[in-house]
């Protein structure tokens, strides 16, 4: 049986600790197990690749015997704008899927889609500007999509359905899923509306030929 990795991929704040999480639950699954006792870790420090990602040429060294299905999340950029704990810097994606393809082990891509109102929020915050661009200059073309919004919504039902798209084994029905998905990030970003021209037109059947 040939091994398979998937590599989970996204904005800064697109909700890699969450993926993580998620796909660390198959028993199958080598994956960031210690996400699952704890609520969040730095990826620099804590992620199982993090210093294969600094350095792929690394992962030749790795031991791959332990499981036969591996999941690796990263966001892209890592790090924070003029910080000297913490540098931005840029991983490169082609190069570490490159690396394990040599290792003859099946890679695939899975980005991470979240609300981009959110991320623009978050990332400001955070790193003082918007870093999606840096993001969309490696988006893979031969990726699946995985959504923050719809994870939520839908929960297993959605996890099951995507259980048939990645090439590792993805719990479902697990039980802890209820737990992971208890605390929502996107309701501190979220605010009433008491009004709305357009509900109007939901009350009268109006017509808006035009944006209100």
């Amino acid at each position: 049986m040939s091994k398979q990795m998937l590599i989970i991929t996204g904005p800064q704040g697109a909700g890699n600790h969450l993926w993580s999480k998620i796909f660390s639950l198959h028993p199958r699954v080598f994956g960031w197990k210690s996400l699952l006792t704890n609520y969040w870790e730095p990826h620099r420090f804590n992620e199982p690749f993090a210093e294969h990602w600094r350095n792929p040429t690394k992962l030749k060294d790795f031991d791959w015997s332990q499981k036969d299905q591996y999941v690796t999340s990263i966001s892209i950029p890592l790090g924070i704008p003029n910080n000297e704990e913490n540098p931005i810097w840029e991983p490169n994606l082609k190069e570490f899927k490159k690396h394990v393809e040599e290792l003859d082990i099946e890679c695939q891509f899975a980005v991470i889609g979240r609300d981009q109102n959110i991320l623009h929020e978050q990332q400001t915050r955070i790193r003082t500007e918007s870093t999606l661009p840096l993001f969309l200059k490696q988006l893979p073309k031969d990726a699946i999509f995985l959504s923050y919004e719809l994870l939520y919504l839908y929960k297993g039902d959605y996890l099951k359905q995507l259980s048939q798209q990645v090439n590792v084994g993805l719990a479902w029905d697990d039980p802890r899923i209820n737990n992971i998905l208890s605390d929502d990030a996107n309701k501190k970003y979220i605010h009433s509306v008491e009004e709305n021209l357009l509900d109007q037109g939901n009350k009268t059947g109006k017509i808006f030929k035009d944006r209100p």
